[in-house]
């Protein structure tokens, strides 16, 4: 399929926090080491060590202030663990593992989504919610990177995700493969129950500022708006995201 990229490494390799690297390691993500905070004896890092031990990775306490020099979320609770050869999925593999599953295909597409918080909460949500995977562009977007792990809490290592050059030529192939399009937008003409997620459907959600752009937008084969009632206008990325992966899972499910 045009625009699909398969097996890109994880952005930085760096992985922080607890839920992320235990959940890093229940996935059986390839871990190289482990460093832990000298002098803490907290019941649950010692539970992370000892996992991580019998995975085969190195172990080590170092001062706490190498690991805060090595964070980038300034939140590393203790733990950061290096990581090998994590890969991204192909598009391919995400529709495969849906035939596996014998369910008709559900994704979602994030149309240039800066902030790594937002991508890894609408990785959380859509782990939760049972989607088959997330697809991100290559360029104008948050990687797979120690931000999006950790605010994802570890959804990252249960969720496949795929890397694609452009994400207008990946909607064709998705269509070409008998998936339906959904772009979130203010300005849709269905609410989310109007949706019919319960077949091959991906859920299009832009970027924090601009929302889907237009060529993608035009490209969709539906539009839905969550409809607002308070004062404010607009939710946040990812808040959209859980609302419209929860519909589709609601929808599936009944």
């Amino acid at each position: 399929m045009a625009g699909v990229t398969s097996k890109a490494p994880l952005d930085d390799g760096i992985i922080e926090g607890r839920n992320a690297v235990l959940e890093a390691l229940r996935a059986g993500v390839q871990i190289d080491k482990v460093l832990i905070a000298k002098g803490e004896t907290d019941s649950a890092l010692k539970a992370i060590a000892s996992k991580a031990r019998e995975a085969g990775a190195a172990v080590s306490e170092v001062d706490r202030r190498k690991l805060d020099s090595m964070s980038t979320t300034h939140a590393h609770q203790g733990v950061i663990a290096e990581s090998a050869a994590v890969t991204y999925a192909s598009l391919e593999g995400i529709l495969e593992v849906a035939a596996q599953r014998g369910q008709p295909p559900l994704l979602m597409l994030c149309d240039g989504i800066m902030d790594p918080r937002n991508l890894g909460a609408v990785i959380r949500s859509c782990e939760a919610m049972g989607a088959h995977g997330v697809v991100i562009p290559k360029h104008q977007s948050a990687g797979t990177t120690a931000a999006v792990a950790k605010a994802s809490s570890g959804a990252l290592f249960h969720t496949a995700v795929a890397r694609v050059t452009n994400l207008n030529a990946t909607i064709a192939a998705l269509k070409k493969s008998g998936v339906w399009i959904f772009a979130a937008s203010a300005d849709g003409d269905i609410a989310p129950w109007e949706a019919d997620l319960r077949g091959p459907a991906a859920i299009v959600v832009g970027s924090e500022g601009k929302g889907v752009k237009k060529l993608v937008y035009d490209n969709c084969d539906f539009h839905v708006a969550v409809p607002m009632l308070g004062k404010l206008s607009s939710l946040n990325v990812s808040a959209t995201a859980a609302i419209l992966i929860y519909e589709a899972m609601r929808q599936r499910t009944r």
